[in-house]
């Protein structure tokens, strides 16, 4: 077993060099720096200035998204979409398993509790079936409204994740929301570059949230975004996000609950150096997909693809492995061997937090909990500065 697993790392260290192999490293190679002095240099650091304006021009451009709007993290932007989609206290926020903490973590802030549907093998987000099968077994609706029969709370949004930059079958899933009365709120954190046919996901549903965070395919140190076509929603996104402050040159009046939660001008600087170079941050990273794809065709594990129709920005590579013992020892032996990779989150259903928490049989998310390894994905140096 180790001679597949040493010829597995020899393969990544011909990508990556024989330096330790960070999971995904960001790539600082443009006008960074500058846009940085030069923020300095205006004195406007903090949220006041054009460079925050600039960032969300530039995301909202990019994805086809109406609006875009910064915060200080992909948390933040979640908690703010969902609440902007009139998630409140004690409602249900229907979600999948398979995903990372943020989403459980921003539905619970709001004082609501999520409940867990499965996901598809073939994309890893959440499976419209298994939603349908879930709202007509467990809702019942009263004012065009949908309701869980067990707990009697109000089913107010649906939060898909595209996994890893896949994206999930986010039209069927809205249409299947549509038919219950269900917001559609995408958690679109990991996937800044990814498509279904044409459109960017993002743009689908009601609103959706974008990460910044140090790992993503760009980053701004942190931070998120929330996209919508909705100029109302947007506009109070941006009233939310500070402080709920009421528009005036020298008073301090707010008018409801608000939060701290806009991006400063130094990260937005990072932030539009960095979609300076997206495209070919993503050329590249399709090129790293080939090459593990090209690697493991004919070995025993299978490299995760996204299906057709679909354009991923493979943000992690995925291998996908005969067993949890398996991939436990591939684990041991490859972060021992100074190259990074991790498994899949923890079930959030398995989370302390959420484990009362209600859900379908989950048979696919366990499935790929058992088996999933994400392997190095950033963009290598040599490569960024070979492609002209």
């Amino acid at each position: 077993m180790n001679d597949s697993f040493e010829e597995v790392i020899n393969f990544i260290r011909s990508i990556y060099g024989k330096e330790f192999v960070p999971l995904h490293r960001p790539v600082f190679e443009g006008n960074e720096r500058q846009y940085l002095v030069d923020c300095v240099d205006s004195n406007f650091v903090s949220t006041v200035g054009s460079q925050v304006d600039e960032f969300e021009k530039d995301v909202g451009k990019f994805v086809g998204s109406d609006y875009a709007v910064a915060v200080v993290n992909g948390t933040a932007a979640l908690q703010i979409a969902l609440q902007l989609a009139g998630v409140g206290k004690d409602d249900e926020v229907i979600t999948q398993a398979v995903s990372f903490i943020a989403v459980c973590n921003a539905v619970n802030y709001i004082g609501a509790k999520p409940v867990f549907v499965d996901v598809d093998l073939d994309t890893m987000g959440m499976s419209p079936h298994s939603l349908d099968s879930f709202l007509r077994k467990n809702s019942t609706m009263r004012d065009g409204r949908a309701y869980n029969k067990t707990t009697g709370k109000r089913f107010a949004a649906c939060c898909p994740m595209h996994t890893f930059g896949t994206p999930c079958r986010i039209r069927e899933i809205v249409e299947v929301c549509d038919q219950f009365g269900i917001p559609v709120v995408e958690d679109a954190a990991e996937s800044l570059g990814s498509y279904l046919s044409e459109r960017h996901v993002g743009t689908f549903g009601k609103l959706a949230a974008v990460s910044f965070n140090g790992n993503k395919v760009i980053t701004t140190g942190g931070g998120g975004m929330i996209l919508t076509d909705d100029e109302k929603l947007a506009s109070r996104a941006r009233h939310l996000t500070t402080t709920a402050k009421v528009a005036h040159p020298y008073q301090f009046i707010h008018d409801e609950i608000g939060y701290n939660f806009r991006l400063p001008s130094l990260n937005a600087c990072l932030g539009r150096a960095q979609m300076e170079k997206l495209e070919k941050i993503l050329l590249i990273k399709a090129q790293v997909q080939s090459l593990y794809a090209d690697f493991f065709y004919d070995k025993k594990w299978k490299l995760f693809s996204a299906p057709e129709g679909r354009t991923s920005n493979y943000w992690l590579n995925v291998l996908l492995m005969d067993s949890s013992d398996e991939r436990d020892a591939f684990l041991e032996y490859s972060n021992a061997q100074g190259v990074m990779t991790r498994p899949l989150w923890g079930l959030l259903s398995g989370q302390a937090m959420f484990r009362e928490c209600q859900a379908d049989d989950l048979v696919h998310s366990r499935w790929l909990e058992e088996r999933i390894v994400n392997l190095p994905s950033s963009v290598p140096q040599e490569r960024f500065f070979q492609l002209a």
